[in-house]
């Protein structure tokens, strides 16, 4: 029965975990479909004589029971929910009116005006689902549901928990610089924080973005100057987790990737502390190809290596074994190394490496006053010195450094 125009769709979330649910086609829009229902916890049925690599792959993994047919009368008895995508409009049709006679709600691709049910566009934000129906104007429902659940994750849509929340401590890997690169799970934390605890190279912009309640200290390291000392940042983090308030050390690149952020984790552990560690992008990685660099490519490097540069090669605190590295055909990434990377690079070539292999230092990568100078391992040292090079930047070396296009869109 087709829907009067003047009466909207009512709105209803479906418990489906156990209850049977039929699926007719396994083409794209049973791969776009499947895994809500599989996550609801529903009984999914797929009647089709083929299925796309994605569909076959769960039912290979017993996501789903697959019946390698088409559809034929009594395929929806028993089924709470139905989702007819076939490219068969006669069964489409023959389902449709088996699931109108047994009373069973169904969605059609094909033929929304025939259906009993439609599908939302539903987003998920930390256990809030966000289902948005706009007639037929589907990407005008899509845009809708970004727009929110986005807001419910960066904290730009006020929704405060009125039943009482669980305070946290969270190690959130910042990203390296620019404040968009940060992952979608970290920022939402941010937005929950009572507490941050930030880095220097940590995204700074984001800390114009917390409610004016939030506690904000600078746990700044800057090299050569003043800096607060880890037991202080692990006494702080600790200190404030017992007063029960929500905790975010906000830390520049991945939280373990040169990061102490194991030394926090640990610490934490220590008191009985649980802390949730979220994963960053790592200047080794997105710094180079911010500037055009890929540290592997095909016929040119299958490999890369990424060290701490903190340390010169003759300082017996030095854990890199300088010797192996300068043997490797493929890419050399150093971070924290700019003062020291003349001695690395004497290193590198007293240990059989080219003076002539390419190196380019990319200084404040992925923010706004990025920039790449080039040089090689005989003229680095010089090069830094002449083109004032300052930390924070990330040295790349080896044959992939003259690889990238010449321009790319930032």
């Amino acid at each position: 029965m087709a829907e009067h125009p003047e009466h909207p769709a009512y709105p209803v979330g479906l418990r489906l975990s156990g209850r049977r649910v039929v699926v007719f086609g396994g083409g794209q829009v049973a791969q776009r479909r499947l895994p809500a229902l599989i996550a609801a916890g529903a009984d999914v049925t797929l009647i089709s004589p083929s299925a796309t690599p994605s569909v076959e792959a769960m039912a290979e993994a017993g996501e789903i029971t697959w019946v390698k047919r088409r559809y034929e009368e009594g395929d929806i008895a028993d089924a709470w929910y139905a989702l007819v995508a076939t490219s068969d409009p006669v069964a489409n049709a023959a389902a449709s009116a088996e699931a109108e006679r047994t009373k069973t709600w169904c969605v059609r691709s094909d033929d929304a005006e025939a259906a009993t049910a439609w599908t939302p566009a539903t987003g998920r934000s930390e256990g809030v689902t966000v289902a948005v129906l706009t007639g037929h104007d589907p990407r005008r429902s899509a845009a809708v549901r970004d727009a929110i659940v986005e807001g419910l994750r960066d904290g730009s849509i006020a929704a405060p928990q009125h039943r009482s929340r669980t305070s946290f401590v969270a190690l959130v890997g910042g990203g390296p610089g620019d404040p968009d690169l940060i992952t979608v799970r970290g920022r939402r934390l941010l937005a929950e924080a009572d507490v941050v605890i930030a880095d220097r190279l940590g995204p700074r912009d984001l800390l114009d973005e917390l409610p004016p309640h939030v506690e904000v200290i600078d746990a700044a390291k800057i090299p050569y100057g003043r800096f607060m000392a880890q037991e202080a940042i692990n006494n702080a983090l600790i200190e404030h987790a017992k007063a029960g308030k929500s905790v975010v050390r906000l830390k520049g690149g991945d939280p373990f990737v040169f990061g102490r952020g194991m030394e926090e984790a640990q610490a934490l552990a220590a008191e009985g502390i649980a802390c949730t560690v979220v994963p960053g992008i790592s200047s080794s990685i997105s710094v180079p190809g911010a500037a055009g660099i890929p540290v592997t490519h095909r016929g040119v490097a299958h490999e890369f290596t990424v060290v701490s540069g903190h340390v010169a090669p003759d300082d017996p605190r030095s854990l890199v074994d300088w010797a192996s590295l300068a043997k490797l055909t493929g890419t050399l990434v150093i971070l924290m190394g700019v003062d020291k990377i003349g001695k690395i690079a004497e290193a590198l070539v007293a240990h059989g490496k080219d003076p002539e292999t390419p190196l380019a230092l990319i200084q404040e990568g992925t923010t706004a006053t990025q920039r790449r100078v080039d040089a090689t391992l005989a003229t680095v040292a010089e090069t830094v010195e002449a083109e004032e090079v300052r930390p924070p930047a990330v040295i790349v070396i080896g044959p992939v450094v003259g690889e990238g296009p010449d321009k790319l869109v930032k």
